[in-house]
């Protein structure tokens, strides 16, 4: 198979462990690095042995394929750059900052058979990867995504910056349009919303409870899913799930509730972000759609778009009470 040319666009914090992937790769050919700093190019260039640019247009003709992660801000124009000059595109998560520029990035690539593939890592996630297989029709659903502060990311408001993570599993394992979705939330420490909780109601009668903060005093990464034969919790953190399903006798294998069996696995092996990359050189390679599409982004976008309007007319509201 014919080795894919790829290069990175964006190597600070993430973009540069996109590049190490890349680099190992024995069906990739690494074919440079870019950012806006040069001397960061060149120090990434220099660990993974490959060329620096600070113009990503310098890419152009060079590359099949590269991976954008760039600041939010920018995924529009240089993804609809990439896309208009043939190349694959790996778009680190959000898609873009409206539905607008999505529909638009996933019409380019439609018209001209290109990848486009959204980087939402947590689909790559060992113990996500393990319950894909049990879960079916879940009823309610409860995630918790809750981090201490980092200054990276306050860029965007915490629904873009994690909450929409769950709202793109969700989403897969629901496999139903939105009904209703109400949310609230506040900034706190940033000038963008640093907390928020979203309640989302689905047509076929799931409903979800979502919750993000970024200004947690622990790191806590859980979803929990009810559907009728039984009980699911993922771990994301500690890759690892507990699986509650009807047993038999009166409760088994330490599980409190009689008449269920508790089975706990944990899965340390594995590198969610290095089955990303390797999912989306297979897409580029074969030809084949990627596992995370880009509709399935511009999906997860709209939703927490809708999350983050809803808490901050609502905090302009509140702020502009007198007491």
């Amino acid at each position: 198979m014919k080795k894919v040319r790829a290069a990175v666009v964006g190597v600070g914090y993430l973009g540069k462990f996109h590049a190490e992937k890349y680099a190992k790769m024995e069906n990739v050919d690494l074919k440079g690095v870019v950012d806006a700093n040069l001397d960061q190019a060149r120090e990434i260039a220099r660990k993974v042995g490959t060329a620096p640019f600070s113009d990503y247009r310098e890419l152009f003709g060079r590359v099949d394929a590269v991976s954008i992660a760039v600041p939010t801000p920018l995924h529009y124009e240089i993804g609809k750059a990439f896309l208009k000059n043939g190349m694959d595109v790996l778009m680190e998560k959000p898609i873009t900052t409206t539905v607008a520029e999505a529909d638009e990035l996933i019409d380019i690539a439609d018209k001209n058979h290109l990848v486009l593939q959204v980087g939402q890592l947590e689909r790559f996630n060992p113990a996500v990867k393990a319950v894909s297989h049990l879960v079916d029709h879940p009823i309610f659903i409860e995630s918790n995504r809750l981090g201490i502060y980092k200054e990276r990311g306050t860029d965007v408001s915490v629904v873009l910056d994690l909450m929409i993570h769950d709202i793109d599993l969700i989403l897969n394992f629901v496999q139903s349009g939105v009904r209703y979705c109400h949310a609230m939330g506040t900034p706190v420490v940033s000038n963008n919303i640093d907390i928020a909780h979203a309640h989302i109601e689905f047509d076929n009668g799931a409903v979800a409870n979502v919750t993000a903060s970024r200004i947690s005093n622990k790191n806590e990464r859980k979803i929990r899913l009810f559907q009728k034969d039984g009980y699911i919790s993922v771990d994301f953190a500690n890759r690892s799930i507990i699986h509650v399903r009807p047993g038999t006798g009166t409760g088994d294998n330490n599980c409190p509730i009689p008449g269920m069996h508790l089975e706990e696995k944990c899965f340390m092996d594995g590198d969610a972000l290095e089955d990303e990359i390797r999912a989306f050189v297979h897409a580029v390679a074969l030809r084949e759609p990627p596992p995370v599409s880009g509709r399935m982004g511009r999906d997860a976008l709209k939703i927490a778009l809708s999350i983050t309007q809803q808490i901050r007319e609502s905090t302009r509201i509140y702020s502009g009470l007198n007491p």
